[in-house]
């Protein structure tokens, strides 16, 4: 881990103030590439909170980073709601089959029990003990997949466009459901001493119109929004790939900080919602971080802190999502360095 003269709490609480920082906050979104850090396999992470805890402590003691992420998929929450998901040995899981299989179905839904149901338990138990150990210094935050996307993993993503157009009133109740849930896990998470963080992939450009996004998931982003910002707690969301076309969206339901994707442009983000809300983003988590070697990282990483330094809401350096799990240790590191050594005077 590089030298810094400041906390991260110490430095995002100047930061927010206004206030002199020795270096911008810097976030490579580590997510199961703490399990290379302690040698363990992804695998060993399902229903062992303590092991998250000393991987993600362990990889945030490394790097020196500005925000520790409790996060093993994006199931969570679904899977506590009877979707079944698949666990390989040593990769991410990901989603078998949907927690009904006809949209009749959807009253027999209910919303998840996060002391009690899935592994949401296991999740909440790696927040506090990495609160324990570390929320002194840096943010503990937990992972919350937001009510749209969390709804078709609940039916199916093919089933739920199909629902969209037909049966509209059916997508509402799978996001209300959802949002039940939300509101649950998020308190749940805020007892637990952290903070949620929205991840919301399917609510994507890329996936369904803005049109789409303002009848089916703004709404129900809205209220998940007010619901933490009445428990005292920021916000920061991410949307998976296109998303210039819903940032005043995003701006709109409430989001402190928005994460912006490698699918989108920091400059434009910054001359469009800039003055409003903060930017985090986008060096690109395969491309750069996974694929590239340490100098393509350096300059991937200059590049988004010319952009954007300067955003008047403020900006934390990121990779565009999630970093694969073999991402090279070299490269988080590279990318710690080139925030470290950046100086706006030079540019």
């Amino acid at each position: 881990m590089g030298t810094d003269a400041m906390k991260p709490l110490e430095r995002l609480a100047a930061y927010g103030k206004g206030e002199a920082i020795d270096r911008l906050p810097c976030v490579p979104i580590v997510g199961n590439t703490a399990a290379r850090v302690i040698g363990v396999k992804v695998g060993d992470f399902r229903g062992n909170g303590p092991l998250i805890a000393q991987a993600q402590v362990a990889a945030y003691r490394k790097f020196g980073y500005d925000v520790i992420r409790i996060f093993t998929d994006l199931y969570t929450q679904a899977e506590a709601m009877g979707a079944k998901v698949h666990y390989p040995a040593d990769e991410t899981a990901y989603l078998e089959a949907p927690a009904i299989s006809d949209p009749a179905e959807v009253q027999r839904l209910q919303p998840a029990d996060p002391y009690r149901d899935g592994n949401l338990p296991h999740h909440l138990e790696a927040m506090r003990i990495a609160v324990d150990q570390v929320g002194n210094e840096v943010p503990v935050t937990g992972a919350l997949t937001c009510p749209f996307t969390n709804a078709s993993f609940l039916v199916g993503a093919e089933t739920l466009a199909r629902l969209m157009l037909k049966d509209p009133e059916t997508v509402h109740r799978l996001c209300e459901i959802s949002l039940d849930t939300n509101f649950r896990y998020a308190a749940a998470i805020i007892e637990a001493g952290a903070t949620p963080s929205l991840t919301d992939a399917m609510s994507s450009s890329t996936v369904i119109s803005p049109r789409q996004f303002k009848e089916f998931s703004l709404p129900y982003l809205k209220r998940l929004i007010d619901f933490i910002h009445g428990k005292g707690k920021s916000v920061t969301l991410h949307i998976c790939g296109k998303t210039a076309k819903i940032w005043e969206s995003m701006v709109e339901a409430g989001a402190d900080c928005i994460s912006i994707d490698n699918d989108a442009s920091l400059i434009e983000a910054k001359l469009a919602v800039g003055n409003r809300v903060r930017l985090m983003g986008n060096v690109h988590p395969s491309a750069v971080m996974l694929q590239g070697a340490v100098e393509d990282v350096r300059r991937a990483t200059l590049s988004c802190l010319r952009e954007a330094h300067d955003n008047p809401k403020g900006f934390i350096v990121a990779s565009g999502c999630s970093l694969p799990t073999e991402a090279p240790f070299e490269n988080i590191e590279a990318m710690m360095e080139t925030v470290r050594n950046f100086k706006v005077e030079d540019q």
